[in-house]
């Protein structure tokens, strides 16, 4: 009865880190924080292990204006074109690795060029959100340094997300981890962000 009980907690153990973010520091130093407006370090590998430079020129710069330009009119069209603006980046960032991560954590694939945690895609996210700012095409958010939830106790696994505030003082996540790279990241209040996570899921609570 006892082995029984351990292996079913193993499965369960081994099931839910298939789908955790298996960092819980952040690696934002060095030249990954350096955003500038004609490049960014993209990481990968977990926790930032690999940074790969990627440069973004006059063509990128019009790219990101465009779709910028669709969320002028109010915070929430904002943020519908901050996410096109993520799947844009991303799929630049991949080209630029040349791997295409796939949704979540790939468990056992830490230090592997092109895999990303909840580090990886958190910091990748905040870093593209920095380059908006920085060329003037965020209106009506400012970008906030990033926040974490769970804490295994709470049965959620370590979990990180870029952060957008906007001018009301709301703050809104940016969560490109469950996606597979290039699709539409998950943008939602914060509110309801940091109650999610319960065993690995991402479903509404």
């Amino acid at each position: 009865m006892l082995q029984q009980k351990l292996f079913a907690a193993s499965a369960l153990l081994a099931s839910c880190l298939l789908t955790a973010c298996t960092s819980s520091t952040a690696n934002y130093t060095g030249s990954v924080a350096e955003v500038r407006t004609e490049r960014i370090y993209v990481c990968s590998g977990f926790n930032c292990h690999f940074k790969t430079r990627l440069d973004l020129g006059a063509t990128d710069a019009r790219r990101f204006a465009e779709i910028m330009a669709a969320g002028h009119a109010s915070p929430e069209a904002e943020r519908n074109a901050v996410s096109k603006a993520v799947q844009y980046y991303e799929k630049r960032a991949g080209a630029a690795i040349g791997v295409i991560d796939d949704a979540k954590s790939v468990f056992g694939a830490s230090g592997e060029m092109g895999q990303m945690d909840c580090i990886d895609e958190s910091t990748n996210t905040r870093s593209m959100l920095l380059y908006l700012e920085r060329r003037g095409l965020l209106k009506h958010h400012d970008v906030r340094s990033n926040v974490s939830r769970g804490f295994f106790i709470d049965g959620r696994y370590p979990h990180s997300t870029a952060v957008l505030r906007d001018k009301g003082g709301s703050e809104w996540a940016v969560d490109s981890w469950y996606a597979p790279m290039g699709d539409a990241p998950d943008v939602l209040p914060m509110t309801q962000w940091l109650k999610r996570g319960i065993m690995g899921s991402n479903a509404p609570v």
